[in-house]
C-alpha cells in the first residue's frame, strides 16, 4: 500500500491570508462606522472623517480621522484633558467667523475607544467568519 502527501501550504496560507484581510476590513468598518455614530455633531466634519487602514501583511488595521479635532474629542483639552495635564486657568480663542470666545476647555469624549469597546466582540466574530469562509468551513 501507498500513500500520496500532498502538500497544499500554499493554498491554506493563502486562504487565511484573504480571510484576515477581509475580516479585518470588515471589523475596521464596523469601528469606524461606530465612531461617526458616537461623535460629537457641530459642523459634522468629524463624524464623516473617519476612515481605516488595513495592511494585509502586517495583519493590522488602523483606524481613524485626518482631522486634529479626533485627538481634542478622544482626549479633551485645557482642564478637561483626559490626565489632568491640560492647561489651566481658560484661554480666549478667535473663531473662523472673528467673533471671540472664552473656554476653560473641551471635555473627552473618548470616541474611538468607546467606538472599539463597544464592537470589539463583534469585531472579532466578523474576523473568524471572514477566515472560516475563506477556508471553506
Amino acid at each position: 500500500m501507498s500513500v500520496e502527501f500532498k502538500d497544499y501550504t500554499i493554498q491554506v496560507k493563502k486562504a487565511l491570508n484573504s480571510g484576515v484581510g477581509t475580516g479585518l476590513r470588515l471589523a475596521a468598518v464596523e469601528i469606524a462606522s461606530k465612531a461617526a455614530r458616537l461623535s460629537r455633531v457641530r459642523s459634522g466634519q468629524l463624524k464623516g472623517s473617519w476612515t481605516y487602514l488595513v495592511d494585509e501583511g502586517a495583519r493590522t488595521a488602523t483606524i481613524g480621522s485626518p482631522l486634529q479635532n479626533a485627538i481634542w474629542e478622544e482626549y479633551g483639552t485645557g482642564e478637561y484633558a483626559a490626565g489632568g495635564d491640560g492647561r489651566k486657568g481658560g484661554w480666549v480663542y478667535r473663531d473662523a467667523a472673528g467673533d471671540w470666545h472664552f473656554t476653560f476647555g473641551k471635555r473627552p469624549n473618548h470616541t474611538l475607544q468607546r467606538a472599539f469597546e463597544s464592537t470589539k466582540g463583534k469585531a472579532v466574530k466578523l474576523i473568524e467568519r471572514a477566515i472560516k469562509e475563506a477556508v471553506g468551513e
